[in-house]
């Protein structure tokens, strides 16, 4: 690849998962191999990437809303949007007008190239393509900047076609890595010193569908890499975390037991209506083989209101199921009208004043179950990888189960130390380093 013939800088923003965000640091990784220089402002930037997010309208209006308030501040830059907006409605980069290139998530690798070809013509380019077998898992990032922990993309794509969401058009169907690509992935990490891995995916629960592998085959190709300490999965699909599964996963000293798993709803008449593959009841199965079968578990969620169709009746049935189970943390989001999926078109849309105040009690019941789980971590001696030091001389970071924990001790970024947890201050437990 050309490198650019003079100085010029960077800057990336990324909406969305942590897919995105990882894909973000592989783009920001080609340009830095081009020559540039990553800058953490947009001000006085040479080219600014926007990865976008669409797995809501809210989410599309954002990319919208940053292009154009970029394009505003920094008329002089080149501007590139890319990412899943682009994708999931190619013909509509037309609102887009703001960006001089345009690419989808299929073919990342083009913009480094593309950049090079508008800076020698400045003409705006347009290069959005389907996704193919093998598209979007690429990987290869040793260096994830301030952060303690490495985060290994192993799949992509989704077949769920869930009533409210537009991914399966944006990412396309499930694809998966290669095991070996995985481990060697792995042990590029290891030897840059990272010690704790994330494996994250669109349907990360789907890994393997295509290839006759599992999730878990993939977890002991991490696990097999010395070096690497802890792994611990994204965010997980409920109904494809058998018991075959689950007991892989417990066997594995190296795993983490954290399992974000998306309970959309807690009310069955709404989950059917979504299209999800479960209901409460199989949520609740799960939750008790996973408190049975690995020691201090956490469940976390994401969690929707205000879905076509939802009545008063089935908030309630949502909101005493979800204080039910007993969430360590939960994202609690309101319904938005995707266009081009089934819900943007069903009756009984939910006013907006009512989403809200529905919002308003379920975040409410969040914060006390996070408050709870905290609660319930007293007197533990926990794992935790001291990520960034305050201030005050604080550590911060997370234990196994993904529990944040504030410390004091003579210790290192990126060291896993025990800690016994003692009490709990603005949202995190406070503890006490055992040498």
């Amino acid at each position: 690849m050309n490198r650019i013939d003079k100085a010029m800088t960077f800057y990336m923003t990324t909406l969305g998962c942590k897919v995105n965000q990882h894909e973000s640091q592989l783009m920001a990784q080609q340009l830095r191999a081009l020559g540039m220089e990553q800058q953490t402002a947009s001000a006085g930037a040479d080219v600014i990437v926007i990865n976008s997010c669409s797995v809501t309208s809210t989410a599309d209006q954002k990319t919208r809303q940053m292009l154009h308030r970029l394009r505003r501040e920094n008329p002089e830059a080149v501007i590139c949007v890319s990412g899943c907006v682009p994708q999931a409605c190619p013909d509509k980069v037309a609102t887009l007008g703001d960006a001089d290139i345009i690419i989808g998530n299929a073919n990342r690798e083009v913009l480094p190239g593309h950049i090079l070809r508008f800076l020698e013509q400045r003409a705006p380019i347009v290069d959005i393509v389907p996704h193919t077998e093998k598209s979007g898992l690429d990987g290869g990032i040793v260096d994830f900047g301030e952060r303690s922990r490495a985060y290994i993309k192993i799949e992509d794509g989704c077949n769920r076609f869930c009533a409210y969401c537009i991914i399966p058009y944006a990412r396309g169907r499930v694809r998966s890595r290669a095991v070996e690509d995985i481990r060697k992935e792995s042990q590029a990490l290891s030897d840059a010193g990272y010690r704790e891995a994330v494996l994250v995916g669109i349907n990360l629960s789907a890994y393997g569908q295509d290839c006759g592998r599992s999730l878990a085959d993939a977890v002991k190709a991490v696990a097999s890499v010395e070096g690497i300490e802890r792994i611990r999965l994204g965010s997980v699909e409920p109904d494809l975390l058998t018991p075959e599964l689950l007991e892989c996963l417990a066997e594995e000293k190296k795993f983490c037991p954290q399992f974000h798993m998306s309970i959309q709803s807690g009310c069955d008449a709404t989950l059917e209506r979504m299209r999800r593959k479960y209901d409460t009841a199989d949520y609740t199965r799960l939750v008790e083989t996973i408190r049975a079968r690995f020691d201090n578990p956490s469940i976390t969620t994401d969690i929707m209101v205000g879905f076509p169709g939802e009545t008063d009746d089935e908030f309630a049935a949502s909101l005493a199921y979800f204080e039910q189970v007993g969430f360590a943390r939960a994202h609690c989001f309101i319904y938005s009208r995707r266009e081009g999926t089934v819900a943007a078109q069903m009756p009984d849309q939910v006013r907006p004043e009512i989403q809200n105040a529905r919002a308003a009690q379920l975040r409410d019941a969040a914060e006390a179950a996070a408050d709870s789980f905290l609660q319930s971590q007293m007197g533990t001696i926990a794992s935790v990888l001291a990520e960034r030091q305050r201030e005050d001389g604080m550590w911060e970071g997370y234990s196994c189960n993904y529990t944040p924990v504030r410390f004091y001790g003579n210790v290192e970024r990126g060291q896993i130390v025990d800690v016994r947890l003692t009490g709990i201050r603005d949202g995190a437990c406070i503890g006490e380093v055992i040498y």
